[in-house]
């Protein structure tokens, strides 16, 4: 029996294969590369000894799709495969839709057709939208506030749906704050298209020279410094939290949302000072007008988690700034060189 891993390839999925493979779990891994890379599943192999499938396939796609379920025998899935750029969503926010709610009720249609009732679900802080205080616990309001955060809040609402439909589903429903970091070899890491949207892989291509500056979104929040207050977790915790909920959906059936972050907001501003303390090097940055749908202050109180999966974020900010710099450093454009040099050598 696999675990069947939607969006494997990407930066949280390919973490969370590690952790799982390393394990004892056998994995099936789906993912359509829109915005990610082989690469990093060369790389999953490369760190672990350890084999598994890989089906290059769109989640939209049904007909595929249904091909890997009937080629496996799949006991439970977890569910990273979207888009997930705020900004975009605002711009495209058609294309959002079609993809990450068309992809999971193909997904859960053919779940329920082959049996499989297990599924941890890759949702995120953005469904509480202008949460009136912190820390954010899981009973909060939810209501999103652009189409990224609006197509996971629906997707919860579906999830909940199956399970009231038939209730031996159990479904993990996991609220990620900010994941920032790497694996600890600098193998694997974040490795976005184009311009970062997010702030530790913005600062890290400042520093390696691929950008020059960094370019912070608004300086006017109700903040010390007036730049916005993220609670930044460590991708390699929030590959664990995945292993215990996937632990949890197992032994039990239902619904529940766990927050996955480390309780504590860091401003944009000190993310810097911290990088250029654990780095010594500058990181030059210009003020930019606030980005639409995003917010001022946004921390977490994962004590659900802790209590109920027995799941506690170990790492600091200064390890996330040092493993996301060794990945940096390690890859100066990411995956890319070492995929060309890859691709020349084959042909």
């Amino acid at each position: 029996m696999a675990i069947l891993i939607t969006g494997g390839s990407g930066y949280i999925g390919s973490h969370t294969c590690i952790e799982l493979l390393n394990a004892g779990y056998e994995i099936v891994i789906v993912d359509n590369l829109g915005n990610s890379s082989l690469e990093s599943l060369r790389r999953v192999r490369e760190l672990t000894s350890k084999e598994f499938k890989f089906y290059q396939v769109d989640l939209l796609d049904r007909e595929e799709l249904n091909k890997v379920f009937a080629q496996n025998q799949i006991e439970a899935v977890i569910h990273f495969a979207g888009l997930k750029a705020v900004g975009e969503s605002v711009e495209i926010p058609l294309f959002y839709y079609l993809n990450n709610m068309t992809g999971t009720l193909v997904l859960c249609e053919l779940m329920k057709t082959y049996g499989v009732q297990k599924m941890v679900f890759s949702s995120s802080a953005t469904v509480y939208g202008f949460a009136e205080r912190v820390p954010i616990s899981e009973d909060f309001p939810l209501g999103a506030t652009n189409p990224y955060g609006r197509t996971k809040l629906m997707i919860e609402e579906i999830l909940r749906d199956v399970y009231v439909s038939d209730n031996k589903w159990g479904i993990a429903v996991l609220r990620y704050f900010n994941p920032i970091g790497a694996h600890e070899s600098g193998r694997i890491g974040e490795n976005p298209n184009g311009i970062p949207n997010n702030l530790m892989p913005y600062i890290t291509q400042v520093a390696i020279g691929r950008q020059r500056e960094l370019r912070v979104f608004g300086d006017d929040y109700p903040t010390l410094d007036g730049t916005g207050v993220r609670d930044y977790i460590h991708v390699v915790d929030l590959a664990r939290g995945h292993l215990k909920a996937l632990e949890a959906v197992m032994a039990t059936t239902g619904v529940e949302a766990y927050n996955l972050g480390t309780g504590r907001g860091h401003s944009v501003l000190e993310m810097v000072s911290v990088f250029e303390k654990v780095t010594g090097i500058h990181i030059p940055y210009t003020i930019a007008k606030r980005r639409p749908g995003d917010i001022g202050i946004c921390y977490a109180d994962s004590s659900k988690a802790e209590r109920e999966l027995g799941w506690v974020a170990q790492k600091g900010i200064e390890e996330m700034c040092i493993d996301s710099w060794r990945w940096q450093l390690n890859n100066p454009e990411g995956y890319q060189e070492e995929a060309k040099l890859t691709e020349k050598i084959t042909k």
